[in-house]
């Protein structure tokens, strides 16, 4: 059990029946009141975000993951492979449990797939990564970069917005948290 008091951001609990990360917490303290956490959290099997206020002597169950990190190989169908790097045991997991990071996986790229009783229940992709740019309109003399942006569709399908100057070819570097361009790699 854990209080209250102790959320921090990275910290998974148990909350009815199901499994939350604690996102951002804030402690008020009312006049004359008992004082209470207003905390953020993030339902890990859906991913929805919720408020949730808490009196500051709440008890909570506390969860312990195990994570392992694990080598992307391929999709099959609606499913994406994945194998240890200890014992190069393979293990399918469904789409639904990537979400929308799924368009920044490529092949051979390390991962971290979070267990729970030995079920996996997230995959956790680096901060960032680099793909190739495959569709994006032409760049056109005078585009700087501190200009405006357009849409671009990289190698695994996804669309993020880029700089003008950037062009088919090129490779950059995008956060896989918020998917937001970082920087052209060379």
């Amino acid at each position: 059990m854990i209080s209250s008091n102790d959320f921090r951001p990275g910290v998974v609990i148990q909350l009815d029946g199901d499994l939350y990360a604690v996102v951002d917490t804030h402690h008020h303290k009312r006049a004359q009141r008992q004082a209470f956490v207003r905390a953020r959290l993030r339902n890990l099997k859906t991913g929805a975000v919720l408020e949730r206020n808490f009196a500051s002597d709440d008890r909570v169950a506390q969860v312990s993951l195990d994570r392992k990190p694990m080598q992307y190989l391929y999709r099959d169908g609606n499913e994406y492979v994945m194998m240890d790097h200890e014992t190069f045991e393979q293990l399918s997991l469904p789409a639904e449990l990537l979400g929308d990071s799924a368009g920044y996986l490529k092949e051979n790229t390390d991962v971290t797939v979070v267990f729970y009783e030995a079920r996996p229940i997230a995959v956790e992709l680096p901060n960032a990564v680099e793909l190739e740019v495959v569709e994006t309109a032409p760049g056109v003399r005078g585009d700087t970069v501190s200009g405006g942006s357009k849409p671009a569709r990289l190698q695994t399908g996804v669309i993020v917005q880029v700089p003008l100057f950037v062009s088919p070819g090129d490779r950059i570097r995008v956060d896989t948290r918020t998917g937001a361009y970082l920087e052209r790699v060379k």
